[in-house]
């Protein structure tokens, strides 16, 4: 295939040209299927962390406009912490509930037909009181499940961002995996296009978010998928890492 083929066919996925090739009378939905959980199961007895409510975070005085206006990648961070608070309102804002667990699709981002098809991985590496190392956001509970504690975190995460060393100086990184036949099972071969839309609407939401805390964060979409999918133990195929962003307090804002 030459290489303007190539292309033609990636920049099909741009288009929703799909979706007049689709008979939606064939997705799972139609055909009565149970919808996919919004929620990996999480074993009875695992550890949980409950994190503080979003509104007893102290935040700073700052607009909607001035958070807008700022709005930046950034890419120096300090070395200081964040609280358990101010981590717990960022998973808050990227994949949080509005209206409690009885509602688990009205989320603080917006998603295709209301199926948020993603995981939050939080990967700590200074965060009060709370251990380093990889961990599972439960966004129906607002809790966090340890996971792993991998010798070295902050270089394997800059390591499987092909050596962006900016990623290792983080307090946490948020990865976003992807579970796709949450959307899939509404909107078949459509889905895919808009799973990458919603990662967009979750990105934005953490950098105006990281405003009102004094923080910093610059979303990746370059990573060895492969090392990454191994880091977090995902299989790579039905859940498999999407994106992530490195999130640490600003050295003037510290």
């Amino acid at each position: 295939m030459k290489p303007e083929e190539r292309l033609d066919v990636h920049r099909f996925l741009l288009r929703d040209t799909i979706r007049k090739q689709i008979d939606f009378r064939g997705t799972d939905q139609s055909r009565g299927v149970p919808a996919p959980p919004f929620q990996k199961d999480c074993p009875a007895d695992a550890v949980r962390i409950t994190l503080p409510e979003p509104g007893s975070v102290p935040v700073q005085p700052i607009d909607v406009i001035t958070a807008i206006a700022r709005r930046r990648s950034r890419r120096s961070f300090s070395t200081g912490s964040l609280t358990l608070g101010e981590l717990g309102l960022l998973l808050w804002a990227t994949q949080g509930l509005r209206e409690g667990p009885t509602k688990p699709h009205f989320r603080t981002v917006p998603s295709a037909g209301a199926r948020h098809a993603f995981e939050t991985y939080p990967c700590v590496t200074r965060v009060d009181g709370i251990d380093p190392g990889i961990y599972r956001y439960l966004p129906m509970s607002h809790e966090l499940v340890p996971m792993n504690a991998p010798p070295g975190l902050p270089g394997l995460l800059a390591n499987g961002c092909y050596g962006q060393g900016f990623v290792a100086a983080a307090a946490v990184t948020l990865v976003w995996t992807a579970l796709p036949y949450r959307m899939e099972w509404r909107y078949g071969l459509a889905a895919h296009k808009v799973i990458l839309l919603d990662a967009g609407h979750v990105a934005q939401n953490l950098y105006l978010a990281c405003e009102a805390i004094g923080a910093g964060t610059c979303a990746i979409a370059a990573y060895d998928q492969e090392a990454m999918d191994r880091l977090l133990g995902v299989d790579g195929h039905d859940e498999h890492v999407l994106y992530l962003a490195p999130v640490g307090k600003l050295p003037n804002r510290a």
